[in-house]
C-alpha cells in the first residue's frame, strides 16, 4: 500500500481487577515512521484479504413526524438513534478540523479516538461481550482518497535467538487472525452518502456477526452481502461466456483473465467494476453486446461496483461441494475432459482417479 499515513494511535482494552472492560489510552498520537507506515500496509492487506466482508453506512437519524407524540415510545426511540449516531458525529467534527488544517488537527485525530474508544468499552458493557487487545486507529489517503481504519488486534508470544545464542521471549500484533475490523472510505462519505456504501468491514468468526457489538459501536448497518454478490457476479460471468458459444478452452482463458483481475482488486483494496470487466471479457461489436450490457438485462441487474471477495476466487478456479457424507473438488477446466456430469441420472463421472484416492480404493476392494 503505497498511501499517505495522516494519523496513527493504539490503545489498549483490558479486563481490571473488578472484572470490567477498562480502556488505556495513549497519551498522543505514534509518530509516523517506517515501521508504523509498514504496519499500516500489513493491516490494510490483512483486512482487504479477509473473505465475506459487509458493506453498509452510517444508521440515519430518523427525524420524528410532525403530529408524533411524546410517549416513552418515542422518546426510547431517539435515544437510541442518538446512541448510534455519535460516533458519526465524533468523526465528522473530527474531519471538520482536519479540513480546516491547523496545528491541533493530531490532537482533534488522538481526541476523537480516545472518545470512540470510551464508546466501545461502553458497547462491550452493555452487551455483556468480552473483548481485548490493541485498539488501532490510522487515517491515510491512497489514490486521491481518505480512509480511516479501526482495528481490534490481539498479540501473539513467539521465540526469538538473539545473537548471544539464547532464547528470548517476545509479543506481537497477530494480524493473520484479525477479526473485528472496519473500514471508513470518508471520500466516499463525504461526496456521495446517498450511496451508502462507505463502510466495509469484517463479518465476524465462526458465524458470528461483527455487528453484535463492533457495528454497534460505530453505529453502523449492513446494506450489502458482499459474498452473496460475488457469488452473483462468477454465475454471470459463467452465463455470459456460456451465451458467447465458446469451448471450453477459451472459456478456461477468460476464467483465468477474470481470476487476475479479482486479484488485482483486492491486493489493491479496490472495488471490482463490471464495466472493466466487460472491457476484458469477449464482446461482439456488430451486436454491441458485452458482460455489461448483458448483466443489465438480468432479471437482478449486478451493481456497477462490487467488492471483490477472495472467496471467489475458488468458484472461479474450482467447482466444490460437499453434502451427505460426500465432498468433491476439482478444477473447472477438468469438466467435459476428465469430468462429466449427467443432470438427467443426477451423475459425476471422473475419469483418472488421483492415484491416492485410487490406492485407497484398490485396497479396500482387495478386502471386500
Amino acid at each position: 500500500m503505497s498511501a499517505l499515513i495522516h494519523h496513527f494511535v493504539v490503545h489498549r482494552l483490558i479486563v481490571n481487577k473488578e472484572e470490567k472492560i477498562e480502556a488505556i489510552p495513549r497519551d498522543k498520537c505514534l509518530a509516523v515512521t517506517p515501521e508504523i507506515e509498514s504496519l499500516a500496509h500489513q493491516i490494510n492487506h490483512s483486512f482487504n484479504a479477509k473473505p465475506g466482508k459487509g458493506v453498509g453506512h452510517f444508521v440515519s437519524e430518523v427525524p420524528r413526524s410532525a403530529d408524533a407524540s411524546d410517549s416513552d415510545e418515542d422518546s426510547s426511540q431517539e435515544n437510541t438513534v442518538q446512541n448510534v449516531s455519535g460516533f458519526a458525529e465524533g468523526l465528522k467534527n473530527y474531519l471538520s478540523a482536519h479540513k480546516a488544517g491547523g496545528d491541533n488537527v493530531e490532537d482533534a485525530f488522538h481526541d476523537f479516538s480516545v472518545d470512540a474508544t470510551h464508546r466501545l468499552v461502553k458497547t462491550l458493557t452493555d452487551t455483556g461481550t468480552v473483548e481485548t487487545g490493541f485498539l488501532i486507529f490510522c487515517q491515510y489517503e491512497y489514490l486521491s482518497t481518505q480512509f480511516l481504519m479501526i482495528a481490534l488486534l490481539n498479540t501473539r508470544s513467539h521465540v526469538e535467538v538473539t545473537n548471544s545464542l539464547d532464547l528470548s521471549s517476545r509479543e506481537h500484533l497477530d494480524l493473520a487472525r484479525m477479526q473485528l475490523a472496519v473500514r471508513f472510505d470518508l471520500t466516499q462519505w463525504d461526496i456521495q452518502p446517498d450511496q451508502q456504501r462507505y463502510v466495509s468491514f469484517i463479518k465476524g468468526r465462526m458465524g458470528r456477526k461483527v455487528s453484535d457489538f463492533f457495528m454497534q459501536f460505530v453505529g453502523c448497518e449492513e446494506l450489502v452481502d458482499v459474498k452473496q454478490q460475488n457469488k452473483q457476479l462468477i454465475s454471470s460471468v459463467d452465463a455470459y461466456l456460456a451465451s458467447e458459444s465458446l469451448d471450453p478452452q477459451e472459456q478456461h482463458q477468460h476464467r483465468e483473465e477474470v481470476k487476475s483481475y479479482f486479484k488485482e482488486q483486492i491486493y489493491a483494496g479496490e472495488s471490482l467494476s463490471v464495466d472493466e470487466l466487460a472491457n476484458r471479457l469477449p464482446s461482439n461489436e456488430e451486436t454491441k453486446n458485452n458482460f455489461a450490457v448483458f448483466t443489465d438485462s438480468l432479471e437482478v441487474p449486478l451493481e456497477k461496483q462490487i467488492q471483490p471477495d477472495p472467496a471467489a476466487l475458488k468458484q472461479l478456479a474450482k467447482f466444490t461441494g460437499q453434502g451427505g457424507g460426500v465432498s468433491v473438488s476439482f478444477e473447472r477446466k477438468l469438466m467435459g475432459d476428465r469430468v462429466f456430469y449427467d443432470p438427467a441420472t443426477d451423475t459425476l463421472t471422473i475419469r483418472g482417479i488421483p492415484p491416492n484416492l485410487k490406492d485407497q480404493l484398490n485396497r479396500q476392494s482387495s478386502m471386500d
